[in-house]
């Protein structure tokens, strides 16, 4: 398997979905729309619905019937970025090498455009549960079930970007550091995980394998941030460099030292890829993501 290849051919997909739910029509709240279009459609590695894609996979190969809520998990992650941009939270004027939503248009668009990616979110999978054959009931058992995870899991990012809000220049314990990343950045990246196995109607075992290994690459995504955020390339990260720091943000380079940080994120790497190890060829995707995530440079 070419995962480059592969990664590529998922975003192909995932941007072709994302087009259809885009709304062109002439209203008032045109450039409403347009806001929500500007931050969706911006680039971005589309890691979360490839990771619905990408798991249900192993199990099935009919992935266009896990499609809404990857869709769905790509519009609240969108979200979340152009609130986090804001004046007050993160305060920052780029994102994808682009201006932030709130510098593109305003501060009141910008809020609304997340808000409207948010409730879309809600809307695509509702509209999916409807559509389904009330007799097909272990589907529908499993939808309400996945519905309910992603509702808890963006309740917890919205808890994590809170904390981190709220220490922002304090010191912090080893404990509120793995709170914060585990709900801010790693709920939203464990939800998909599990929506994909459970779709697939994966087995208990085969759940709590995945949401293990998925538990691990969300932390490995936050620490490899951390680490980029100190020592990335501005132009190939589309984002301000040593910012964390400046404003005295907690990280697991602050806490761990770059050098710690770094060891801390092979070793969950390994952890992670190690939790595949029962789904041989059918989780290769999965483990060279895990290792794409720790290489990454942006």
């Amino acid at each position: 398997m070419d995962f480059k290849e592969e990664l590529k051919k998922y975003q192909k997909i995932v941007n072709c979905e994302l087009e259809k739910i885009l709304r062109k029509e002439e209203l008032p709240e045109k450039i409403l729309n347009e806001a929500m279009e500007y931050s969706l459609m911006a680039g971005g590695k589309r890691l979360r619905p490839i990771l619905v894609l990408s798991t249900y996979k192993i199990f099935k190969e009919d992935i266009e019937k896990c499609m809404p809520y990857g869709i769905a998990l790509e519009m609240v992650h969108n979200f979340s970025l152009i609130h986090d941009d804001l004046p007050g939270i993160d305060n920052d004027d780029i994102r994808h090498g682009k201006p932030t939503n709130h510098k593109k248009y305003n501060e009141a668009t910008a809020i609304l455009a997340g808000d409207g990616l948010l409730n879309g979110a809600y809307i695509v999978i509702s509209n999916d549960i409807k559509n389904t054959n009330l007799e097909n009931e272990e589907d529908l058992k499993n939808k309400l079930k996945v519905f309910n995870e992603f509702s808890v899991a963006v309740d917890r990012m919205i808890a994590g970007e809170y904390v981190d809000t709220e220490y922002e220049g304090k010191e912090i314990s080893n404990k509120y550091l793995e709170y914060i990343h585990k709900n801010k950045t790693g709920e939203l990246i464990k939800l998909p995980v599990r929506m994909g196995a459970i779709l697939a109607r994966a087995s208990k075992e085969d759940i709590e394998k995945l949401t293990r290994y998925a538990e691990k690459i969300g932390l490995a995504f936050q620490i490899k941030d951390d680490i980029l955020g100190e020592i990335g390339d501005e132009k190939v990260l589309g984002k301000p460099v040593g910012k964390d720091k400046k404003m005295k943000k907690c990280t697991f380079v602050s806490k761990y030292g770059l050098k710690g940080a770094e060891e801390i994120l092979e070793k969950i790497t390994n952890e992670a890829i190690e939790e595949l190890k029962d789904y041989g060829k059918k989780a290769e995707f999965l483990k060279e993501l895990a290792l794409y995530i720790k290489n990454r440079n942006k």
